[in-house]
């Protein structure tokens, strides 16, 4: 592991964490871990963690905008995004930047509050933009030179829990490292 995935190593302090108000994030490499499953008949599936889904929903729960934006169009992203309640999901984005300066000044939330966590080249200047920018081990390496920090799970067995967890935990310390 380098040293940007440790948090405690950059000084990302609760403080900064506490402050996220959007937390955004792709979804293939991310969410899941990079693998698209089409059946013989086209049918595409893909696998997410509950552990993420348990993440997100306290998250949501303690009032974090939840944003998923992917390059994709995938049916089964929609799927899980409804059932989740993620309130905005972006797709067939390939400029994810972009798509998350809008969506912030639509939600009138300063980049500093925002958290982006991606994966690939398409994701590594949302990842930069963000006040906190997040790649996960198998990122490429743009995303990873992008990121404050690399989280030490893989994308797809919790990477993004460990996201949630850590904004949450900063909330719960009142934001006080």
């Amino acid at each position: 592991m380098t040293a940007k995935s440790q948090s405690s190593d950059l000084g990302i302090s609760s403080g900064r964490w506490a402050a996220i108000r959007l937390f955004a994030m792709d979804v293939d490499g991310v969410l899941t871990d990079g693998t698209i499953r089409i059946s013989s008949d086209g049918v595409e599936s893909k696998v997410f963690s509950v552990l993420d889904g348990l993440g997100l929903v306290r998250l949501r729960q303690a009032g974090i905008v939840l944003a998923w934006i992917s390059g994709r169009k995938s049916g089964a992203t929609s799927h899980r995004a409804t059932e989740l309640k993620i309130p905005h999901l972006v797709q067939g984005r390939i400029d994810k930047c972009e798509a998350l300066e809008e969506l912030a000044s639509h939600l009138s939330i300063h980049q500093e509050d925002i958290c982006y966590m991606g994966d690939d080249d398409i994701d590594a200047a949302a990842i930069r933009w963000a006040g906190i920018g997040i790649s996960v081990p198998a990122g490429v390496p743009a995303a990873l030179e992008a990121a404050d920090i690399v989280t030490t799970r893989p994308a797809g067995y919790g990477a993004v829990r460990e996201i949630c967890d850590r904004i949450l935990a900063g909330r719960e310390s009142g934001g006080h490292s």
